[in-house]
């Protein structure tokens, strides 16, 4: 038995019985939280907790942003696993020996199973272990981002962004609301439908809520008034993943992104802000997908596209004004050891 109850509710899903024909995401998250006053046990303190991520994973990749931004390099070190996992876990076959060089572990599963023994979810990155006691402490990645914003600020950078102003908390969460649920989201309920029509109807809500993003940003820089916020990381890591991988092998193939005038600007954008596209492995991202997803791509072949320079071209989205960081400024350089591989991203991105 476990030493402690997972905590989450039952997933919403098909009726008992019933063929499962629209994709249905488990989220039944460790919803321990990491904060200020270590109300759950687990309080905030440089150098104690660890972030566990892949490069592929579009919902790791918000953390790793969030992480950048506010200058947290310090105070929260991060691993970080190979992009292709079986079924048993993410493996950390990218540090010598396999094995994490401060967590001694060579399966994210043995965090999880030390907290839990006999986890019966998904082993899911992002998560936050626990380095004195190796146990993993959450992945409940919508909340990571959100306390790494607002239950770190002692430890952020000077300069660090405020993504998450508190008079603008009420549209973010709306509007990251939507985006989770038809495009985040969206694109895998298009992958992995499992019938015509529950394919079909995730494709017209995905292009339908993309429509309507185009339509909000024609005339704002960024989606919740004139400086990122945590809605703008949220878009940012599905439209950053789209053309590689979402247009063809999850089906979302009514346009490129590359074909959305207003989206592929302001994801330019974003790309070219210190802190976004820096973090971005195209690389890893297409291995990941069509590896590991071998009941869509039987074969394992990865595409050599898309062509990666449209991603460093002017965007032009200066003209509406905005100020990316506010009153802050942008971050440094990646941290020794952290910075993408040269060849995983379009040339000239800085290293």
């Amino acid at each position: 038995m476990p030493d402690e109850a997972i905590p989450g509710g039952d997933p919403p899903g098909d009726p008992p019985g019933e063929p499962a024909a629209e994709f249905s995401r488990d989220q039944r998250y460790i919803t321990t939280r990491i904060t200020a006053d270590g109300r759950d046990g687990f309080p905030v303190q440089a150098g104690r907790y660890r972030l566990v991520v892949s490069r592929a994973c579009p919902w790791a990749n918000r953390s790793v942003i969030v992480r950048r931004l506010l200058g947290l390099e310090d105070a929260l070190s991060m691993g970080i696993t190979g992009p292709v996992h079986d079924e048993r876990s993410w493996t950390f076959d990218l540090d010598p020996g396999g094995r994490d060089p401060v967590l001694h572990i060579e399966r994210l599963q043995q965090a999880y199973f030390a907290r839990f023994p006999g986890y019966d979810r998904g082993i899911t990155v992002p998560a936050i272990v626990d380095i004195p006691t190796g146990k993993v402490v959450t992945n409940d990645f919508p909340q990571i981002t959100l306390d790494l914003s607002t239950q770190w600020r002692a430890y952020h950078r000077p300069g660090a962004p405020d993504l998450y102003p508190e008079d603008r908390r009420g549209e973010i969460d709306k509007v990251a609301r939507l985006v989770y649920t038809d495009v985040n989201n969206g694109v895998y309920r298009c992958g992995f439908a499992g019938s015509q029509d529950a394919y079909e109807k995730a494709y017209r809500r995905l292009f339908s809520r993309l429509d309507w993003l185009s339509a909000r940003l024609a005339g704002q820089r960024y989606l919740v008034g004139d400086t990122i916020t945590e809605a703008d990381v949220r878009l940012f890591t599905t439209l950053a993943r789209f053309d590689a991988v979402y247009h063809g092998h999850f089906k979302c193939n009514r346009r490129k992104l590359a074909e959305m005038p207003v989206l592929w600007a302001y994801a330019r954008d974003l790309f070219q802000t210190p802190g976004f596209g820096d973090t971005i492995d195209f690389d890893h991202i297409k291995r990941h997908y069509y590896l590991v997803h071998r009941d869509i791509n039987p074969s394992g072949i990865v595409p050599l596209g898309p062509d990666l320079a449209g991603w460093v071209s002017p965007h032009g989205r200066e003209a509406l004004g905005g100020r990316p960081f506010g009153d802050g400024t942008p971050p440094g350089p990646p941290s020794p050891g952290e910075a993408v591989p040269t060849g995983h991203g379009p040339e000239g991105m800085p290293r």
